[in-house]
């Protein structure tokens, strides 16, 4: 199969957790400070609010993507030591529709961190961050840094092992969320707060299988259901950059700016394939990957 280059190209067990620990470690880059990047009595406010899950101070509406990205980094900083080592990434805004909602046309990134990290099945607070959302992902796991040069979809996919189902529990977290736009969200590490992952599909090692696999999580039908199997939202794979694998190509790009590059082990989230939704107490909700045979559903509870 042939992928067209997109228009936008101009907790788990004690021995998995130990094995991330060694393979998803990773030394930031150093942080340059910028005019308009938050100061550190400003991200200590940021910190304190997050952990108490009270809205916090909206970036300015100054602030520009470089101040931003020295934001992110300071930020993620305190995340890393409060939560554990970094696990992954996220592609954020990958998703015509939500990229609407905050008036911007360009993917964001931000990191994962090891508390972050849920099984299927978990039961979280509906008033889980200051601003809860739901949303229905998907995870790839890094085989060898070879992803890092990938730039299509089936590049990516010759370099993960394992697609793995995920509900993103991201939280807004911010007084005036509908003030946010794409510097504000990558000033905020995107909203990483919990996510919710499922059993693995491991990806095919012949490149018959491979070819199948892209074809059907391109053309993938995800779904959001309650409890009683009503439709709560969806969408399609390739409603996230023309195919899904195409943000872990975004990522690559936008992590080298930055000195930074994917590790094997880690988890990469793709994106939304959901509008952003509000948790309700009581309510259960399972996404499912209609046309991926064996992708298995998630499931979070709300209570």
């Amino acid at each position: 199969m042939t992928v067209l280059a997109p228009r936008w190209i101009r907790h788990a067990g004690a021995a998995a957790a130990l094995a991330l620990l060694g393979a998803c470690a990773s030394t930031p880059a150093p942080i340059a400070q910028t005019p308009g990047c938050l100061s550190d009595a400003q991200i200590s406010a940021w910190v304190a609010d997050y952990n108490a899950r009270k809205p916090a101070m909206n970036p300015p509406e100054s602030m520009t993507m470089q101040d931003a990205v020295c934001t992110r980094a300071r930020f993620q900083q305190r995340l890393a030591a409060q939560d554990g080592p970094l696990v992954g990434y996220k592609a954020g805004l990958t998703n015509p529709a939500v990229q609407k909602r905050f008036n911007t046309d360009q993917p964001v990134w931000g990191a994962l961190y090891l508390s972050m990290l849920l099984n299927s099945g978990a039961t979280v607070d509906a008033a889980f961050g200051a601003r809860p959302l739901y949303e229905a992902d998907l995870l790839v796991r890094v085989k060898d840094a070879g992803i890092n040069s990938a730039k299509t979809p089936a590049e990516v996919l010759q370099h993960v092992d394992q697609i793995v189902p995920f509900i993103e529990l991201p939280d807004l977290m911010v007084q005036a969320p509908p003030k946010l736009n794409g510097v504000g969200v990558s000033a905020i590490n995107v909203g990483a707060r919990l996510g919710v992952r499922g059993p693995a599909l491991p990806v095919p090692a012949d490149a018959a299988g491979q070819a199948k696999l892209l074809t059907e999580l391109r053309d993938m039908d995800v779904s959001l259901t309650d409890a009683q199997g009503a439709r709560l939202g969806g969408g399609k794979g390739s409603d996230v950059l023309e195919h899904p694998l195409n943000a872990v190509v975004w990522l690559a790009g936008a992590l080298k700016k930055e000195g930074l590059a994917m590790q094997p082990g880690q988890l990469i989230s793709l994106g939304s394939f959901s509008a952003l939704l509000p948790p309700k107490p009581g309510l259960k909700v399972t996404v499912h990957y209609g046309g991926v045979p064996g992708l298995q559903p998630v499931t979070v509870t709300f209570r």
